[in-house]
């Protein structure tokens, strides 16, 4: 088993186990106390949890310091660092900073555009995209260099990477030819956007096939545990990128218990991803009811989870 870095993430996969990550928001304070909560009743049940960055561009605490809390909590966490923030100073400063404080997994994305958030005339920075941040990242692991070609001396930060992918936005081709930018820039490991069309994601996944990219990175398939037919609606109506079948509202919208059976269609779903050839684990986003999360990995029959 040979890896790249101390990541846990990296050598659980390296290992051919089937892998659980779960997210953490953090919050709009500067109170760790939810923070850890959330880490201390989902270390036994995830392997790895995102920390976002300024999700839907808000303000809260930042993903690193936020990371620190959870990694001593006894989590592993993945920070989240978004390009709408940072110039390329920035964001080689916080890589840095996060690895000497123990993070060893790092999410590349762009970031929700400012008008979704609570300072929509703030200006996006951009000054590289996610693809490129990506293979800054690689270039100071592997080549220990920063962007602009000088030399890293010392204690290179060597970070398991991720990058992330949208199998719902057309035009579907353009996804996979964007899959592939990632992966060749360096991505690791790649986390979807959440999947609610199981028959849009397995044609996505079958011209992935194709083009052997499931074999040259680690595939975590995104999920949304839903609480009711109303947020189903919701994001089947406003949230950009994604799709939920009509199916799946009328399903919980005829529940007698919406979140029982939000539970088990999560549940369903993770049983039908892990039959997908591909599929090296699921990332669970249950946004504002991480309590949840024990129940569906139980139910899916993952736990205990594997340890090193």
């Amino acid at each position: 088993m040979t890896t790249k870095t101390e990541s846990k993430l990296e050598k659980l996969l390296a290992r051919g186990e089937f892998v659980i990550s779960g997210e953490i928001g953090p919050p709009k304070h500067a109170g760790p106390e939810g923070i850890v909560k959330h880490a201390e009743n989902l270390k036994k049940y995830i392997d790895a949890a995102n920390i976002t960055d300024n999700q839907t561009a808000i303000v809260r605490m930042s993903s690193i310091a936020a990371a620190f809390h959870v990694l001593r909590s006894g989590l592993e966490p993945v920070i989240q660092i978004t390009c709408r923030d940072r110039n390329r100073i920035g964001i080689q400063s916080d890589l840095l900073g996060a690895y000497s404080l123990g993070m060893r997994n790092v999410l590349c994305l762009s970031g929700d555009h400012q008008s979704f958030g609570n300072h929509p005339t703030a200006k996006n920075v951009y000054d590289i995209d996610s693809i490129q941040e990506i293979k800054l990242v690689k270039d100071m692991r592997d080549s220990r260099k920063f962007l602009c070609g000088e030399e890293i001396k010392q204690n290179e930060p060597r970070y398991f990477i991720g990058g992330v992918a949208n199998p719902f936005a057309d035009p579907l081709e353009f996804r996979v030819a964007r899959l592939e930018k990632k992966i060749n820039a360096g991505a690791d490991f790649i986390q979807t956007q959440a999947i609610f069309d199981m028959g849009r994601f397995e044609k996505w996944m079958e011209m992935v096939r194709k083009r052997g990219l499931h074999e040259r990175t680690n595939i975590i398939a995104g999920l949304i545990p839903l609480k009711s037919h109303k947020a189903a609606r919701y994001m089947q109506k406003f949230v950009s990128g994604m799709l939920v079948p009509d199916e799946i509202v009328y399903r919980l919208e005829k529940a007698k218990e919406p979140q029982k059976e939000g539970v088990e269609l999560c549940v369903e779903q993770i049983k039908h991803l892990k039959q997908i050839e591909g599929i090296k684990g699921v990332h669970i986003m249950a946004v504002a009811w991480e309590e949840i999360i024990p129940t569906i990995v139980e139910k899916a029959g993952l736990f205990p989870r594997p340890s090193l």
